[in-house]
Parts: structure tokens; C-alpha cells; sequence
């Protein structure tokens, strides 16, 4: 009993960490829309937070308002399984084939329903654009150039990122990119600090 209590804080710590970084609106939709578990016994059909999730998702990567439509009205034909998701070859791949491929084959019904799970199924969860970009700052910032403030740093890895670019196209002239230029994936799984964040 002592010993849970000591390490209550740190638990605490683990357990909003956990609620925090998973608990998002992307893990939400695509829960819904894995084939997999969307059509297990315990899937978690009247789950609000599920919902608000897939809602809040939905609105966020979907613009068009009638293309939003659609798709909410294609969602009852891949909850109820109709059409071609209730095909007995959709039944049998739902835990062989990969999710975006499943949607792939079986959601031509449902072709705008078919496009937004693609998309948010596509998505990898990975660290690796990170891990690159600290790789960048570990080669800028060592012991020697330990006290460069954060905008010389972002000019040194500007310069090293073109550098690398330049090399990597051989003989390729005009190839710069600014600092902010640099694309990431990563702009739909954070979330919009000025957005109402979708709690339950």
C-alpha cells in the first residue's frame, strides 16, 4: 500500500501523458474506420468521445460542407455494412488486407466516404520527422557551439538542410528552401491551439 501511494505522482504523471497524446480526434476517426475493429462485438459504437473525434476530424480535414454531407450519409452504409461492405469478400478481408487497400476495393459506393478514410488511414504514426529534424540540431548544437541562440541555430540547419538537398540532386541549380519551408505531415494528427479542443 506504501509503496502505490509513493508512486501515485508519477502515475498521475504517465496516466495524463497517456490521455494527452492519445486521446486525439485522428486516433478517434480511425479507430471508426478501421474495418477491423469497427465490426467487433466490442467496438465501441455509442462511445461520445468516438464520436466527437470522428465529428471534429471530419470538419477540420473536409471544407466542403456538401462533401461533408456526403460523407456522413456514406457512413451508415459502412456502420450497417450495406452495399459492398457487406459483401462476403469485404467480411473475410477485413483482418487480411491493409485498411487503406480494404477501402480501396470495397468503398467505390461511397466514393467521398472512400477518399476521407483513405486519407486519415494513410497516415503513419511516426516519429521519424522528428527524429530528423534533432538529428539537425544535434549535428548544429554541440559542446562547442553550446550557448547559439534559437535563431542562428534555425539559420545553421537552414544552410545544412539546402546543402544536403543540393547533393542529393547532383548538378540541380535553384534548389533553396527556407526554414519554414520545410514540409511536415504532421499538420493532422497536432492540433490548432486556437481550435476548441472536442473533450468528453
Amino acid at each position: 500500500m506504501f509503496g502505490i501511494c509513493r508512486y501515485a505522482p508519477i502515475l498521475k504523471i504517465i496516466d495524463e501523458r497517456w490521455d494527452n497524446q492519445l486521446h486525439r480526434p485522428l486516433h478517434a476517426t480511425t479507430y471508426y474506420l478501421n474495418p477491423q475493429f469497427h465490426y467487433e462485438d466490442d467496438f465501441k459504437d455509442e462511445d461520445a468521445e468516438v464520436k466527437n473525434g470522428l465529428f471534429s476530424c471530419l470538419n477540420r480535414m473536409v471544407n466542403d460542407v456538401n462533401e461533408r454531407n456526403k460523407i456522413l450519409k456514406q457512413m451508415t452504409d459502412f456502420h450497417y455494412a450495406r452495399s459492398m461492405f457487406g459483401c462476403e469478400a469485404a467480411k473475410n478481408s477485413r483482418k487480411n488486407m491493409l485498411h487503406a487497400e480494404w477501402w480501396d476495393f470495397y468503398g467505390d459506393m461511397t466514393p467521398e466516404l472512400k477518399r476521407f478514410a483513405i486519407h486519415v488511414l494513410s497516415l503513419t504514426c511516426s516519429s521519424s520527422g522528428c527524429e530528423r529534424n534533432w538529428s539537425s540540431f544535434e549535428m548544429v548544437h554541440t559542446k562547442r557551439r553550446n550557448r547559439l541562440h534559437q535563431k542562428k541555430m534555425n539559420n545553421f540547419v537552414y544552410i545544412m538542410y539546402n546543402l544536403k538537398l543540393k547533393s542529393r540532386k547532383g548538378k540541380a541549380k535553384d534548389v533553396v528552401f527556407t526554414f519554414e519551408d520545410i514540409h511536415s505531415n504532421d499538420e493532422q494528427i497536432t492540433e490548432d491551439p486556437n481550435e476548441e479542443n472536442v473533450q468528453t
